[in-house]
């Protein structure tokens, strides 16, 4: 299995010094990738919950692009309603070219009412926007001239240029766990990511779902990524309510080896789920030093 790494992206901690820190260090112990999350707004009046103060996930990755040299980069997701096709298509192209061909694109639906709302996203039908999306975005890649007349997207003959380092262009992967979306998955995407709220119990079968809907496209389903961002908290050893991804790096480091017999196959440990990282009364200078910590225990190879 695959391992990567998500860089501080919530709360005090994910500052670009640490982002850098982590991502270099990352780079240095072999880890496969590094990886951003997205959140765009969150409701006022409310506990943000993990979300606290969350950096645009392209842009850090922009800047990672030149701070490493051969480390992959990972987005998991960028919600496609706030967006149109060719101001992704480009974003995504320049990311790529300025990261040498690093970019993994994770790609999602959305799902909180007060930024669809905030972005003017169309809510009805968003499964349908969302395969003619990959649609435009794929062609403005791949094709010189492009000219798109959908049911959602209007495209009139154009181009676009540069085209991305990485051909036919990032790889991308799709999250969502409702069985449409995983089916969507499989007959369109590179691959699957799962949510940092996933029950890891079920991942085998949603992956499942994902490769059957490959197989019935045509698609090989071996070619398929799994990717299981992995909500880790380290906690004491031997927790007799233990959860999956919880507890002493030793006992981690077992579970991501069950998770590789289920079937996924890369998973990133991604750190700024876990309150005592993230809350609001988290010191920044100790959350590095436990990711640090992390870090080294969870290295690929251990």
């Amino acid at each position: 299995m695959l391992i990567g790494f998500a860089v501080p992206m919530s709360g005090a901690w994910a500052t670009p010094q640490n982002q850098e820190r982590i991502a270099r260090r990352a780079e240095e112990l072999g880890y496969h990738s590094v990886w951003t999350l997205q959140r765009l707004l969150t409701p006022a009046g409310e506990d943000p919950g993990p979300y606290r103060a969350v950096p645009d996930p392209l842009i850090t990755l922009a800047y990672l692009a030149g701070r490493t040299s051969r480390i992959r980069l990972g987005v998991a997701v960028v919600n496609m309603p706030f967006y149109s096709p060719p101001l992704l298509a480009k974003t995504a192209a320049t990311l790529d070219r300025v990261s040498g061909g690093r970019l993994d694109l994770g790609l999602g639906l959305g799902w909180m009412p007060e930024e669809l709302a905030a972005t003017g996203a169309a809510t009805e039908r968003r499964g349908d926007r969302a395969e003619e999306f990959l649609t435009v975005l794929r062609a403005l890649w791949t094709e010189d001239t492009v000219a798109f007349d959908g049911e959602f997207h209007h495209v009139p003959p154009v181009r676009m240029e540069p085209k991305p380092v990485q051909r036919p262009g990032p790889p991308i992967l799709l999250g969502g766990a409702a069985a449409p979306a995983l089916r969507r998955a499989g007959r369109l995407a590179d691959g699957w990511v799962s949510a940092s709220r996933a029950d890891l119990d079920t991942l085998a079968d949603q992956i499942g779902v994902v490769r059957a809907a490959a197989e019935e496209a045509g698609r090989d389903p071996d070619a398929l990524r799994f990717v299981c961002r992995g909500a880790v908290r380290v906690r004491p050893a031997g927790r007799a309510d233990r959860r999956r991804l919880t507890g002493s790096p030793d006992e981690i480091a077992g579970d991501i080896a069950w998770l590789a017999g289920r079937g996924v196959t890369e998973l990133f440990v991604d750190l700024n789920f876990d309150p005592e990282i993230v809350g609001p009364d988290a010191d920044p200078a100790a959350s590095m030093r436990r990711a640090e910590e992390v870090l080294e225990a969870l290295r690929p190879g251990r």
